[in-house]
């Protein structure tokens, strides 16, 4: 049986990681989530012009990799319970804005585990309340604003960028 890694130790782990991505890094970004209900497709299922939620807010980690040529990729890591609290569940296809470029989402992988484990997958009884997922990343690209039918006003903001309130992406 396994000593370590219980729910109090995984609260620990979550509340100190909470802390330093809001309170010491702060570092967020606008998180666009596609809606797929709302955008309309020809009969091949492409869409002219796709259409996004009002953004949110959210602390993450940034991994940027040295500009090149021919792409600018970005990973961007999320606490999973943050995503959690704020009912979002990140799909590829989102965008992302962050230093004023538009990133969209092309994979997403949750391998980050406490103590190595995810609770959820537990294969014996006796360490379903050890270790848990921890976190949520995304791999991106730069995307063109063209792309997304948003207008830059003066200044390089954009309209939708000022309505940033937490809101859920359901409404």
């Amino acid at each position: 049986m396994a000593l370590f890694g219980k729910s109090r130790d995984i609260n620990l782990f979550h509340t100190i990681n909470s802390e330093l991505l809001k309170d010491i890094i702060q570092t967020e970004v606008a998180y666009y989530k596609f809606a797929l209900e709302q955008t309309t497709s020809n009969v091949y299922g492409e869409s002219m012009g796709k259409v996004y939620y009002e953004p949110m807010k959210i602390s993450c980690l940034i991994n940027r990799e040295d500009q090149s040529w021919s792409s600018d990729n970005v990973t961007f890591n999320f606490l999973k319970n943050e995503l959690i609290d704020i009912n979002l569940v990140p799909q590829v296809g989102d965008i992302l804005l962050f230093r004023n470029n538009f990133y969209e989402t092309d994979s997403r992988s949750e391998n980050q585990f406490i103590m190595g484990r995810d609770s959820n997958y537990a294969l014996s009884t006796e360490t379903t309340e050890h270790g848990d997922s921890f976190s949520i990343i995304l791999s991106t690209h730069i995307s063109r604003v063209e792309k997304l039918n948003l207008i830059p006003l003066r200044g390089g903001k954009y309209p939708s960028t000022t309505k940033l309130d937490g809101g859920n992406a359901n409404s």
